[in-house]
């Protein structure tokens, strides 16, 4: 990862964190030139299509160059910064990576998103991808114009909005948290974001606190007229334009995590032949069962909910069924059986979706399944999800419930046999002992893939978990 460029300077190279991934984003610089860094060290945080990683220095020095603003995707093999290995300072004339030669760091098409001076949740990837992952060849400067040095105003403005390059701040302040189209239009309106009030989630600026700050800076000047006006007479009532916040369209950028999990849902969709069942059950003796756990001293302190036990029975089905647990070798033209489950847990955060999996959760006792499942999740919430947790996985579940709907078809994970999708749980009135009672009521699908896995056996898995739901003692005597 490392050359020798002079005597006592070392480059350190983009290395690829991710089996084969060929780019990788910088999300965070946690150093800049002149500071002093210790071997394991970690010194930026960089996305890729898998995951968010930070990346330690492997010596010991002075920061030199950054080669990359924060934003910029960069190949992998790619020097993205210089260390002075001879412990001196470094140079005066170095430059933040904002302000490098256009050569060295091509600025990128558009901003990366916000990143706070604290850890915030981040993606972290969303199983095996099917494809590789390639970046379109960038655009240089239009004209030598264009890469002239700006005002010192402008220069100081754009600073501000970018978080990266200027000269050091008086005072060391948060940057302000905002999505890249919020930071244009703040840019564009010539909004300083710091000043601006959030109120989205989280104490993001969203695009209507842009324009309220912006307001009285842009409120129109008086005209005189340019002759009296006539006469009073009814007027005419003009159809109002359709906007809703005065840009009529906005694009996102299509990177990172959010590209990948595009093209592997795709790739899945398209060579997977999908079949989905669905079943509606009562689980109310379910419910009650996780009330009475989450007072059970064994599991004190564990995550315990409906999910939990969703996941037990699960495995309960595919013990009972074990040709659900399988994958297709396309290029061998078999179908291969696993013995052992890593059960993925679909989840949606603010960067797209990822599938983390708990290795070997067919050996898990139910206070072990807990405490994998409260770990995974804590992990995700802090964007520490590694890339081997989202490898390997050989069935999902993904709780669409937690959004108030009933149920889905989802799209199998790549790789994977089948997916479970599990509904809002409500009080229905159900038929119960013959009379008609208020129940706790859920509907359940399965997608699975055609090829290995045919109407009966899919049925059959479907069906356990169900009865498993329903008499949730058979998770004793089908064990």
């Amino acid at each position: 990862m490392t050359t020798m460029t002079e005597a006592s300077v070392r480059e350190f190279k983009m290395p690829d964190v991710g089996e084969g991934l060929t780019e990788a984003e910088i999300l965070k610089w946690y150093v800049q030139p002149g500071d002093t860094v210790t071997d394991g060290q970690v010194v930026c945080e960089v996305e890729t299509a898998k995951a968010a990683v930070e990346l330690p220095i492997p010596y010991d020095g002075v920061v030199r160059e950054l080669r990359f603003p924060e934003g910029t995707t960069v190949d992998v093999g790619t020097p993205i910064i210089t260390v002075d290995v001879s412990g001196g300072a470094a140079p005066a004339g170095a430059a933040p990576a904002a302000e490098a030669p256009a050569a060295a760091a091509p600025a990128p098409q558009e901003e990366a998103p916000s990143v706070g001076s604290g850890r915030q949740p981040v993606l972290v990837g969303y199983g095996v991808a099917t494809t590789s992952t390639k970046r379109r060849p960038r655009k240089g400067p239009e004209t030598p114009a264009a890469a002239a040095p700006a005002a010192p105003a402008a220069q100081a403005l754009q600073s501000e909005l970018n978080g990266h390059g200027g000269a050091p701040a008086a005072v060391d302040r948060p940057r302000p948290l905002a999505k890249p189209p919020v930071r244009k239009l703040a840019k564009d309106l010539g909004v300083d974001l710091a000043a601006v009030t959030p109120t989205g989630p989280e104490g993001i600026i969203t695009r209507e606190d842009v324009h309220a700050a912006a307001a009285p800076q842009q409120a129109p000047a008086p005209v005189e007229p340019a002759a009296p006006a006539p006469a009073a007479r009814p007027a005419a009532v003009a159809p109002a334009a359709v906007s809703y916040d005065g840009a009529r369209e906005t694009r996102v950028p299509v990177k990172g995590v959010r590209k990948a999990t595009a093209q592997a849902m795709v790739g899945s969709a398209f060579t997977a032949p999908h079949v989905t069942e669905f079943v509606t059950v009562d689980v109310t003796r379910t419910m009650k069962l996780v009330d009475e756990l989450k007072q059970d001293k064994d599991l004190q302190g564990l995550r315990v909910n409906p999910l939990l036990l969703i996941a037990k029975a699960l495995l309960v089905a595919v013990k009972r069924n074990p040709e659900i647990n399988a994958s297709w070798d396309e290029a061998a033209q078999e179908i291969v059986l696993k013995h052992y489950v890593n059960l993925g847990i679909a989840a949606a955060t603010p960067r797209g979706l990822i599938v983390p999996n708990i290795k070997d959760a067919h050996d898990k006792t139910l206070p072990q399944l807990a405490e994998a499942l409260g770990e995974l999740v804590a992990t995700a919430r802090e964007g520490k999800t590694s890339p081997a947790a989202m490898q390997g996985g050989t069935l999902t579940i993904t709780n669409v419930g937690v959004f108030g709907v009933d149920t889905g078809t989802p799209i199998l994970n790549p790789g994977e046999s089948a997916i479970l999708a599990v509904g809002a749980i409500k009080l229905q009135p159900w038929v119960h002992k013959g009379k008609v009672k208020p129940r706790q009521v859920t509907t359940l699908a399965l997608s699975f893939d055609h090829r290995l896995v045919d109407g009966e056996l899919g049925s059959k898995v479907l069906a356990d978990v169900a009865a498993v739901l329903e008499q949730p003692k058979r998770l004793i005597t089908w064990a």
